[in-house]
């Protein structure tokens, strides 16, 4: 027997005993199963009920034909009409906002800090593991001169500081990726190697980059956005941006541990990842149902019959705050898409899962298509590119159409990009949410 299997099977034997003594599944009268010679099965776990993730809403599985639902003007020939089925899922109903990308990065502060303190803001667990006492951590008095100088590593350098006002380093807040490379793990050749050899773990820089409102349009007065957009209360609805995609990546990586850590604290059973959207879910749920239309509200045009612009994106020649933007918008701003999904066409620009390779199409599997490649820093530049759907603010109308793709690389930060989450939960078997 392999190591790999050998591993799977001692984890199999533990779900075994536990269960015959009670702990797993419904117990019955007796402690345990009927002594009848029959087989009537174990659960895992307590009786699953389908959760219903906040925000989120749920695209039931179908098919549809992604690819261009119009003339290519470029003649670029980066994708092409085919029939495809995808399985279903739930998603954000916007783009992932201001406020809810704060939560994430208070999280990974409030960690760095615990770390830094020690007792009594890390635990220690009967395991030998230590966490982190998030309740205690919401009593530190961050103004504290004694807290100050015991997180000094965390503060901005004296040469640095303006006034000489103590503020928190942002190149600091940096959260630790852990994951299992499960599409590496798959394959044929990799089968018997130590389970260690798929984990990944590495540091990601997650705070947004605000300057990107002035790098990204030269000879242009946007200070006012790059000071305020991320900090101030009144844009806290608005769609996160100046977030790369391997921070995107992040936010997905800790929203499942966030999630499951809470659920292994009421001792329920763990659910999928959250992650960006294949290529091929993103384009399934923006066309909301409407298979050959250019976009998510239907064909063809980009207002309404009382002449009123359908999203946010740069009309004419330029008059951008004709639609009622000037820069973003509220998330969930203008009528939703048939499957209740907000803005899939303008606002931000939104980063998917998907590696951006001009023939993808040609080679595709028809069942949940996907291209996906982790390239690392070293990689040429054209091994980083990552599929961008939906158009932003700044685009014209054709970004906006449902079949068109476009790409930025991984470690890029733009003021026009954004991106949401889906998460992968079976169907429930009695139909109840909660």
């Amino acid at each position: 027997m392999n190591m790999k299997n050998h591993y799977y099977t001692l984890i199999a034997l533990s779900a075994l005993s536990l269960a015959s003594c009670g702990i797993l599944g419904k117990k019955d009268k007796g402690g345990g199963l009927p002594n009848d010679g029959q087989v009537h099965g174990i659960a895992p776990g307590s009786r699953y009920i389908l959760p219903k993730p906040p925000g989120m809403v749920y695209i039931p599985q179908g098919t549809f034909h992604m690819g261009p639902s119009d003339e290519d003007p470029a003649y670029a020939f980066s994708a092409r009409n085919r029939s495809v089925s995808i399985s279903g899922f739930w998603m954000d109903a916007t783009e992932i906002t201001n406020n809810e990308y704060r939560q994430f990065i208070y999280w990974v502060r409030d960690s760095v800090a615990a770390k830094k303190l020690g007792a009594p803001y890390v635990k220690q667990n009967q395991d030998g593991s230590e966490t982190v006492d998030f309740a205690k951590m919401r009593t530190l008095k961050w103004n504290d001169p004694k807290v100050v100088e015991q997180l000094n590593d965390m503060i901005i350098p004296e040469p640095d500081r303006i006034r000489g006002k103590k503020e928190l380093d942002p190149s600091k807040i940096v959260y630790q990726v852990e994951r299992f490379d499960l599409k590496e793990a798959a394959k044929r050749e990799n089968a018997g190697k130590p389970r260690s050899q798929f984990i990944e773990r590495f540091p990601v820089s997650v705070y947004p980059d605000t300057l990107v409102w002035m790098r990204d349009f030269s000879y242009s007065y946007n200070e006012p956005m790059t000071k305020r957009y991320f900090s101030h209360p009144a844009f806290g609805n608005y769609p996160v941006v100046g977030v790369n995609w391997k921070m995107a990546e992040a936010f997905c990586n800790w929203r499942t541990q966030y999630l499951n850590s809470y659920l292994d604290s009421k001792n329920r059973v763990q659910e999928s990842d959250f992650r960006l959207p294949t290529e091929a879910q993103w384009e399934y749920a923006a066309r909301g149902g409407r298979s050959q239309s250019m976009f998510p509200w239907g064909n063809y045009y980009l207002r309404n019959k009382k002449g009123c612009l359908l999203a946010n994106f740069k009309p004419g020649r330029g008059n951008y705050p004709e639609d009622g933007g000037f820069y973003t918008v509220r998330a969930d701003a203008y009528w939703p898409n048939d499957f209740g999904l907000y803005n899939m066409a303008g606002n931000v620009a939104e980063w998917t899962s998907s590696i951006y390779y001009e023939g993808s199409y040609t080679f595709q599997h028809d069942m949940n298509p996907d291209v996906r490649f982790n390239a690392k820093d070293s990689d040429p530049p054209k091994m980083k590119r990552k599929v961008l759907r939906g158009g932003s603010w700044k685009d014209v109308g054709y970004y906006l159409q449902t079949g068109t793709r476009t790409y930025e690389y991984q470690d890029s930060t733009k003021s026009y990009i954004g991106f949401r989450t889906v998460i992968d939960l079976p169907a429930s078997s009695t139909g109840r949410r909660k």
